[in-house]
């Protein structure tokens, strides 16, 4: 049990060297969106350094892709390794990567692979009590506990689920997410409705930064599953914003848009059928993807009336 304990450590320092990198990648996309604005602007003759620019930026944003995938590959292979040879070796390939907060994690795991049964019973009490709640449990507590998130007036709940969501790393947690997702068949109301506020903004914010644009298209779709209304100023963010990314294809990382994910989107907005998703489908009439230009009129011309509430869905 300690050594596994050990081992989520590893694991949660790989990941945040992962997270380190996406940060790096959203701010390369940020400086992208700079130079495509300014090319919009300058004259022709005007254009080429900032072509230059633009093309070692996008070179820069796939090394960083491939390199983020491999961090991430690295950080579920520390509980796939078949015994304690293997961990040593794999621990032994970490260590040469030479990454301080990696080697600290490697160095925990080692002192629990020596210690002593009393040793690692020590260790897992103070574990214990170092852990004794997940910052997602504090959030579902407070949801349980604090007055003004139990107000009819859901104000203080989309505070505190933006306010969560917008931590460093949190959207990028798995397992956080997760123990968002749980609580949202929780019996408490209050604290349901704080659970689908949180996992709305946790996919909003995957949906919209993510580098690996498979994984930015799950989010999306649970976005799109979702059966409540915070959903929808998500899913307009998603259908308004096109950027590129990357994705595995012929097991190479490649440079792809998110087209795929804005089209879901805007079939879901069309399943909302509200006064703020007709505007956002109006607005998608000249989209520069025309596919997603055709579905949106074809929307229009379906639905021309006023958009009041949900369309029924049909089960699965």
């Amino acid at each position: 049990m300690v050594l596994g304990l050990g081992l989520r450590l590893l694991r949660e320092a790989l990941d945040r060297k992962a997270e380190e990198l996406q940060r790096e990648f959203i701010r390369l996309s940020e400086e992208l969106e700079v130079i495509n604005q300014q090319m919009l602007e300058v004259e022709p003759e005007q254009r080429e350094p900032l072509k230059a620019r633009r093309a070692d930026l996008r070179a820069r944003q796939a090394a960083l892709a491939e390199e983020i995938n491999l961090w991430r590959e690295r950080a579920r292979q520390v509980t796939m390794q078949p015994g304690n040879q293997a961990l040593d070796a794999f621990l032994e390939e970490l260590s040469a990567l030479g990454e301080p907060q990696v080697d600290e994690a490697i160095a925990r795991v080692r002192q629990m692979m020596e210690a002593s049964p009393e040793e690692l019973e020590q260790m897992a009490e103070a574990r214990r009590v170092e852990e004794a709640q997940t910052p997602a449990g504090r959030l579902l507590q407070r949801a349980r506990t604090e007055y003004d998130l139990r107000l009819p007036e859901p104000s203080a709940r989309q505070r505190a689920a933006v306010e969560f969501a917008s931590r460093p790393g949190v959207a990028q947690d798995d397992e956080m997410v997760a123990e968002i997702e749980a609580a949202l068949e929780d019996p408490d109301p209050f604290v349901r409705e704080v659970a689908v506020l949180t996992t709305v903004q946790l996919h909003r914010f995957r949906a919209m930064h993510l580098a690996d644009l498979e994984a930015a298209h799950r989010s999306v779709k649970r976005l799109t599953e979702i059966e409540h209304p915070s959903a929808i100023p998500a899913l307009i963010q998603v259908v308004e914003t096109r950027r590129t990314g990357y994705a595995e294809r012929g097991g190479e990382m490649v440079e792809v848009n998110n087209d795929r994910s804005r089209m879901m989107a805007l079939l879901r907005l069309v399943e909302w059928h509200t006064p703020e998703a007709k505007v956002a489908v109006q607005q998608r009439r000249f989209d520069q993807d025309p596919t997603i230009a055709k579905a949106a009129e074809r929307a229009l011309e379906l639905f021309p009336g006023p958009w009041n509430g949900p369309l029924s869905r049909k089960p699965d």
